[in-house]
């Protein structure tokens, strides 16, 4: 049984797309993931370790804590950031390292299935569901906001949007032909409206404080 792969470059010529069995992404794809996941990894790990700086010293400042709204020790001393009993940015460690474990594979030639490719847009999805949980939990709820969140937050959208379109254009998302013909052309408007959706929302939460 002969085993088929093909690149991110899959043709939408077609009314319908055929799934192959293994698929490997392009090097922008792989390039994508490596340096999301090593932003979210980098962005995590300093989280991190400010927190257990925390955990010792009360009174200990970050050095991400600028004044009244960007507040990582704000951000750091509140329930939402133990979310699941342990530090949010702890679960990020794992995650931003897959992330970039997977891109490094595409580099190195890997391809993968379709069930892979699935739950690893899956992963994405849950990745920036809790994202934007923590961006209204910031905004609306704690009243500030940490810059290595918003690292994070960035790669998050971004690796979303890329795997979600590499899914779409590969047929193992069923999508009409003019969604996937979107996706092949203009895949970079979604997360640019995503991120200025969210920098439109924390310019008019503290409009008052950037002006003044």
């Amino acid at each position: 049984m002969s085993k088929t792969t093909v690149k991110d470059d899959v043709s939408l010529d077609d009314e319908r797309v055929d799934a192959p069995r293994t698929v490997g992404g392009s090097a922008a794809l792989a390039l994508l993931l490596v340096i999301t996941g090593a932003a979210g990894l980098l962005a995590a790990w300093v989280i991190t370790i400010d927190k257990f700086k925390l955990l010792e010293d009360p009174g200990f400042v970050p050095g991400c804590s600028l004044n009244p709204v960007v507040s990582c020790g704000n951000i750091m001393k509140s329930d939402q950031a133990s979310v699941f009993g342990f530090p949010n940015p702890m679960l990020g460690l794992v995650a931003y390292g897959v992330v970039v474990c997977v891109g490094v594979s595409l580099l190195a030639g890997a391809v993968f299935p379709r069930w892979y490719w699935l739950t690893f847009n899956a992963g994405t999805l849950f990745g920036v569901g809790f994202c934007t949980w923590l961006q209204f939990e910031s905004l609306y709820r704690i009243n500030s906001l940490c810059l290595w969140c918003c690292l994070a937050w960035v790669a998050t959208i971004l690796m979303f949007w890329y795997v979600t379109s590499f899914n779409v254009r590969n047929g193992f998302l069923p999508t009409p032909r003019w969604v996937r013909s979107f996706f092949g052309e203009f895949t970079w408007v979604l997360p640019v409206l995503h991120i200025g959706v969210i920098g439109m929302l924390i310019l008019t939460r503290w409009w008052d404080f950037w002006t003044s």
